[in-house]
């Protein structure tokens, strides 16, 4: 069955637009963003790029200032290098100025005498006579072996107690200046042959060996390495005065 139509049905109504002070902000809005737009001019960079380069400048200032900082470090080490050679030339000075003390107190050892070597001690002369009991041939190594140590002459003196030129001799042998020289230059042996010693012959006739009749006293000069160097039972004896017997030594002491 069908229902009667209502005649007063309600009908729908258009939407009624809003009131005039809503709509004031938006257009305010609208305003604004183009005047933004007309001042920085349209980008044509994508959005967010503004963003990317704005993070960029700033790391490059970060970098920038990141690369300055080692420079404004080796600032000093480079300022330091001239006091670092100026400590080296400070610490050489002193050296320097001790290098000619060194030198003075050299030279001032320089000018000091060399030292020489002390003359040796004379050696002992024998006193007058000659002596039976002892053992000539043990004199004569004994004097020889101080010849060779010390580079004197050996005299070796053959005569006996009764002979008066061996006396007379004995007296010359005993002044000061013929002592003075035997003991510089000589080892003064002397041997009894006036008894019936045959070693004491038989060392007269090695030392002496042109044999013969001897005329005492007999006077050989030996060298250190045992070579005779003169023998009076050939040349004859000097004259026995402190003249002749020191004119004698001072000839075969050298």
């Amino acid at each position: 069955m069908l229902r009667p139509v209502r005649a007063d049905r309600r009908t729908t109504s258009p939407r009624s637009a809003p009131p005039l002070g809503r709509r004031l902000p938006l257009v305010a809005a609208a305003v604004v963003a183009a005047g933004l737009t007309a001042a920085c001019g349209p980008s044509s960079e994508p959005a967010g790029s503004a963003a990317a380069a704005t993070a960029g400048q700033s790391a490059q200032a970060l970098s920038g200032s990141q690369s300055a900082t080692p420079t404004a470090e080796t600032s000093p080490t480079a300022s330091a290098s001239p006091s670092a050679s100026a400590s080296a030339s400070a610490s050489a000075s002193p050296t320097a100025s001790r290098a000619p003390s060194g030198s003075a107190s050299s030279g001032g050892g320089s000018a000091k005498p060399a030292r020489t070597s002390a003359a040796p001690a004379p050696a002992k002369v024998p006193g007058p006579g000659y002596d039976s009991s002892a053992d000539a041939q043990k004199q004569i190594d004994a004097a020889l072996r101080a010849a060779k140590a010390d580079g004197r002459m050996v005299l070796l003196d053959f005569g006996a107690n009764w002979c008066s030129n061996c006396k007379a001799a004995d007296k010359v042998f005993a002044q000061s200046q013929t002592a003075g020289i035997l003991g510089a230059s000589y080892h003064l042996v002397k041997v009894d042959i006036g008894g019936n010693s045959s070693a004491n012959s038989a060392l007269l006739r090695k030392y002496s060996p042109s044999g013969g009749t001897y005329t005492m006293p007999v006077l050989v000069v030996v060298s250190p390495s045992g070579t005779v160097r003169t023998d009076t039972h050939v040349t004859g004896n000097p004259s026995l005065t402190a003249d002749g017997i020191n004119a004698f030594l001072r000839k075969w002491a050298s």
